[in-house]
């Protein structure tokens, strides 16, 4: 990393703290960006889009982000994290993002687009809350399974991918060699570790160790949960029983409350499909007459 990028990527560092203060967010704690953007003054609203890029920035009295409903539910939050850079780090105008990368900050971009991947990084998966993630599942993440690195990633909200990055090129807690053999274990091979044949080609883990009251996701979407996890309501679909847990499906937006046995819970706030709209309103249920 060059002395100018070094620069960027500290300056990143700091705003994220700054933003996590404002907002009242613990530095090492998972966060959700969507309800972190409205608790900023002035607020930043979120819209979610029907285009094929990635997202963009609107600087102005009533600053707005947009981004493609169309990308992973990870790459999605990330992108958000990535555009809110762009307006805490003071860049000016427009921003148009056609593409951003799985969270690794390269240096060949531009000092703004590397500025606004290291504060998205650093304010989604800061290095304390990774390294107490990682350890109180006793694991490690230079030896990291992929399973494991994706459960990880599900636990701070982003892609498999953006974590692996992130590991390498802004926390250094994983080796870039290592990253790159990660990288090369596809999603369908993790998801049938994790699964067996059970599932949908869209998975989301959360275990015991999952600490956000929320989880948000979308119909369609398999979510693999703790042992005796019990839905409150029939939004969630029982697929199956498996070592590793209980295996669900949404099948409506709503809000459900998930409880097990021990004391877990978790609120799972399901959104439509590739979702288009502000996301303040992604979880409203579907009214008599809506698409489903």
């Amino acid at each position: 990393m060059t002395v100018g990028n070094a620069d960027l990527a500290e300056e990143a560092l700091d705003k994220a703290a700054e933003v996590r203060e404002e907002a009242g967010l613990p530095f090492g704690t998972p966060v959700n960006v969507y309800e972190l953007c409205e608790k900023l003054s002035p607020q930043v609203r979120v819209r979610f889009a029907n285009y094929s890029m990635e997202g963009c920035y609107h600087r102005s009295d009533r600053p707005l982000i947009e981004v493609s409903a169309l990308r992973p539910l990870g790459r999605r939050a990330f992108n958000t994290a990535h555009e809110l850079g762009h307006h805490v780090l003071g860049h000016p105008g427009m921003r148009l993002d056609e593409q951003i990368g799985e969270g690794k900050s390269d240096p060949a971009t531009s000092p703004e687009e590397f500025a606004a991947n290291a504060f998205a990084g650093f304010l989604l998966m800061p290095k304390i809350g990774v390294r107490r993630a990682f350890t109180a599942r006793g694991w490690k993440a230079s030896v990291a399974r992929p399973e494991e690195v994706f459960a990880i990633s599900c636990h701070f909200g982003v892609g498999y991918l953006t974590l692996v990055n992130h590991l390498a090129f802004s926390l250094n807690e994983i080796t870039r060699e290592r990253a790159g053999a990660l990288s090369k274990v596809g999603l369908p091979v993790i998801r049938r570790s994790l699964l067996g044949g059970q599932g949908s080609d869209r998975l989301w883990v959360a275990d015991r160790h999952y600490s956000m009251p929320t989880l948000d996701t979308e119909v369609g979407t398999t979510l693999l949960l703790p042992i005796g996890s019990e839905p409150e309501f029939d939004h969630l679909r029982h697929d199956a029983d498996i070592p590793l847990g209980r295996v669900f499906t949404p099948t409506r937006p709503g809000l459900i409350r998930v409880e097990a046995a021990d004391g877990w819970a978790v609120v799972v706030r399901v959104a439509k499909f590739q979702y288009s709209g502000w996301s303040t309103n992604r979880h409203l249920e579907l009214e008599d007459g809506d698409d489903d």
